[in-house]
């Protein structure tokens, strides 16, 4: 097996060598200054604190947490915050103090906790989140993932949400991280993956760590067996079905933690890639909307160039090289480089973690969450990354190592190529923490991309992105009739000077968390969008012609442009 995946490398690097770098020609980066993000996190009024429950019993949980998303759940044109708390397994009044955290924009930079008014209760140790309208009323609903029995909870459109887990069939009682919704059978309706981790139960948890030194650590996930992912094909009537046995997943264990979906082939099915700490990868693609296949090993993402796997944790989509397809980004733990894989079409992928300049940068760190965005608007996608140990005395095992790491920011040449550019990007990039997921949004409508990061046992950073010379950008609502109302797995493709942006609405990605929903389009100097061309899950493609930059544009399947908003410019 091993040295079919080093011949089917190979041969996808020797084609992504000759096909060259970027499908936009190389591109040369814009002039300007360094991109540059503040801490905003105390100022928003985000000061809340992760209880992670750290114990001396060392149970794997404890390190994992935790997630947050954006979303705007008051449809008032903001991003509001969720964020999600761990508690304790052993300790009850630890896992008393736990609460998850509703957070409502205000539109003038702050953030107010409505978490009591909104009825979001804490009943388990929590993990990640995504968020989608299941219903199709216009309001966007809530599942949360835990270590225990996940949640479901109902937008009632006034603030306040239900738990309807129990009706839905959606409270799988297994060790759940990542989730993602996407329309699967593009029946309208929007449907849910859960990937699960490892079976570390309380009470068969193995001793770990230097008997010698009596220095107890936490368990590798080797130690534990790995668990199957869930899928949930969406009724219509307020309920779920699992079909992840008849759809050819529940035959699949991988120790799981990040997912993201997408139509990385764009034959109009949206698929799975879910990314698998220390065993082979899973790619599954979409047969129709019938089953998935998985594909992984065959299209070159189950394991790295050198034909092991990796400890894959977060995970993004994105097309980095500006040639219209779907590139694949993984995080990884320290020594191993997180790994970026280049979409070849075909079904092919090549690793290109070493020639993209990503790979040593990222060999020190344990990566977790991680974004593909245009952080600089200059038209193509940047990649940012959380980081943070998960082992409580890291140096005493690799002298160096920290438990506490930097985040990175890695800046796209516009020809393929990334520069790690971290240490010159403000305030926001300049700590050292225990980073876990890192999601993406445009918290003030001001046409730059901001960033969220959640911090195992410690309070949240929030990056307000303050680059000096904006270029111009364009924020897409799609709103669907036809196709599911939250217009997740739309492909949008914006065409301005000569220059082609290709991106994909996913609601579920990085490591436990989520995105705006709002496709970002980054347009540096140019002030239009000469044709921005949708391609809805339904089917149908529609187009606007003539986009003037820096609005807020909502389109509506088959209706074409119902609103546009000027952006809140700096």
């Amino acid at each position: 097996m091993r040295v079919l995946v080093l011949f089917l490398g190979c041969a996808a690097l020797l084609a992504a060598s000759a096909a060259g770098p970027s499908g936009q020609g190389g591109r040369p980066a814009p002039a300007g200054d360094a991109v540059r993000f503040a801490d905003a996190a105390a100022s928003a009024g985000l000061g809340v604190r992760h209880v992670n429950g750290a114990s001396p019993e060392r149970h794997l949980p404890e390190i994992m947490g935790s997630g947050a998303l954006f979303f705007d759940f008051d449809n008032d044109g903001w991003l509001d915050l969720f964020l999600v708390d761990g508690g304790s397994l052993v300790d009850e009044s630890v896992a008393a103090r736990a609460r998850h955290r509703l957070f409502r924009n205000r539109g003038d930079g702050t953030f107010a906790d409505v978490t009591a008014a909104s009825h979001i209760v804490h009943t388990q140790y929590g993990m990640g989140a995504c968020a989608a309208d299941i219903d199709n009323d216009g309001w966007i609903d809530l599942y949360v993932t835990n270590y225990g029995p996940n949640v479901l909870y109902r937008n009632n459109h006034d603030g306040t949400f239900t738990d309807v887990t129990r009706r839905a069939g959606v409270g799988d009682a297994r060790w759940g991280a990542s989730c993602a919704f996407a329309d699967f059978d593009r029946d309208g309706r929007i449907d849910l993956f859960v990937v699960n981790y490892v079976d570390a139960r309380v009470d068969a948890n193995p001793f770990c760590g230097d008997t010698a030194a009596h220095l107890r650590v936490y368990c590798h996930p080797l130690n534990f067996k790995p668990l199957a992912s869930v899928v949930y094909r969406n009724n219509g009537d307020g309920t779920f079905t699992d079909v992840s046995a008849q759809w050819g997943v529940a035959a699949r264990r991988g120790n799981g933690l990040g997912v993201v979906a997408g139509d990385y082939d764009d034959d109009g099915w949206p698929d799975v890639f879910v990314a698998n700490d220390t065993t082979p990868n899973f790619l599954y693609h979409n047969e129709g909307g019938r089953r998935f296949s998985e594909r992984a090993l065959l299209s070159g993402v189950a394991v790295a160039a050198d034909g092991r796997p990796r400890a894959g944790m977060g995970t993004d989509l994105g097309d980095y090289d500006g040639d219209g397809r779907l590139d694949l980004f993984v995080t990884n733990h320290e020594l191993e480089m997180h790994t970026l894989f280049r979409n070849l079409g075909g079904g092919l992928f090549a690793d290109m973690t070493v020639p993209s300049g990503v790979g040593a940068a990222t060999l020190p760190f344990v990566g977790f969450g991680a974004a593909f965005v245009d952080v600089d608007n200059d038209g193509d996608l940047d990649l940012a990354v959380a980081n943070g140990h998960v082992m409580n005395d890291s140096g005493h095992f690799r002298p160096g190592s920290k438990e506490a790491q930097r985040k990175l920011l890695f800046r796209n040449d516009g020809g393929g190529r990334f520069t790690e550019v971290s240490a010159r990007a403000g305030p926001g990039f300049a700590g050292e923490q225990v980073g876990r997921t890192l999601i993406a949004g445009d918290i003030d409508n001001d046409g730059d991309i901001d960033l969220l990061v959640t911090n195992n046992g410690g309070t949240v950073d929030l990056l307000r992105n303050e680059t000096g010379s904006h270029g111009n950008a364009v924020l897409v609502r799609l709103v669907g009739s036809r196709s599911n109302r939250s217009g997740i797995g739309a492909r949008v493709r914006a065409v301005s000077g000569g220059i082609t942006e290709v991106r994909e609405v996913k609601a579920g990605s990085s490591y436990l968390g989520q995105n705006d929903l709002r496709v970002h389009v980054g347009l540096g100097r140019r002030t239009r969008i000469d044709r921005l061309e949708v391609r809805w899950p339904a089917g149908a493609t529609e187009a606007v012609e003539n986009v003037a930059a820096n609005q807020i544009l909502t389109i509506t399947e088959g209706r074409g442009v119902t609103a546009r908003a000027p952006l809140a410019r700096r």
